[in-house]
């Protein structure tokens, strides 16, 4: 049987744990804000709080919540990290831009985030996040009023029509 450091990292890196992210759950530098982004990805998913508030800046420690974390961590089921994207705003500042899937109660669910990272003595800091709204749904066609023309073409308008009867013969 496989102990938790010879499974595979649940960030999808295809390594296991123990080359991944366990190294940085232990305190060593990241070389990088994705790094530090997969490594947060699996302190939730393996219930390590500790890495996720060691791993907030500084200056954003006293916003932590470790009860609400450690909550979030047990309650969901850790399904897969994607990196959409990652940016260099300026030295020492990363953007990542990320999809944590994951189920709440048996429903799969998204969390979508542009994540801020800042370097600070030789270690990369989550600093703040940006949650990325769905895209609305568009219509492709007009929507049609009950009082406009009805679209099959009777003559008559949509409420007298097909509104109410769309399987309803023309004549």
């Amino acid at each position: 049987m496989k102990t938790n450091k010879q499974k595979e990292c649940p960030c999808g890196s295809n390594r296991t744990y123990a080359e991944c992210c366990l190294p940085l759950h232990e305190g060593a530098p990241a070389p990088d804000a994705a790094a530090v982004m997969r490594a947060r990805y699996s302190a939730y998913a393996l219930q390590v709080i500790t890495y996720l508030e060691n791993s907030t800046h500084p200056d954003k420690r006293d916003e932590f919540d470790s009860d609400a974390s450690r909550q979030w961590s047990a309650a969901a089921e850790w399904l897969g990290l994607d990196i959409v994207q990652t940016q260099t705003v300026e030295p020492g500042v990363e953007l990542v831009e990320f999809i944590a899937h994951y189920a709440s109660e048996g429903n799969k669910q998204l969390h979508h985030e542009i994540a801020r990272f800042e370097k600070q003595d030789a270690h990369w800091y989550f600093y703040e996040g940006e949650l990325v709204a769905p895209e609305p749904y568009r219509r492709a066609e007009p929507r049609i009023g009950r009082n406009d023309p009805c679209p099959c073409g009777s003559g008559r308008k949509f409420k007298k029509c097909c509104q109410n009867n769309p399987a309803q013969e023309r004549s």
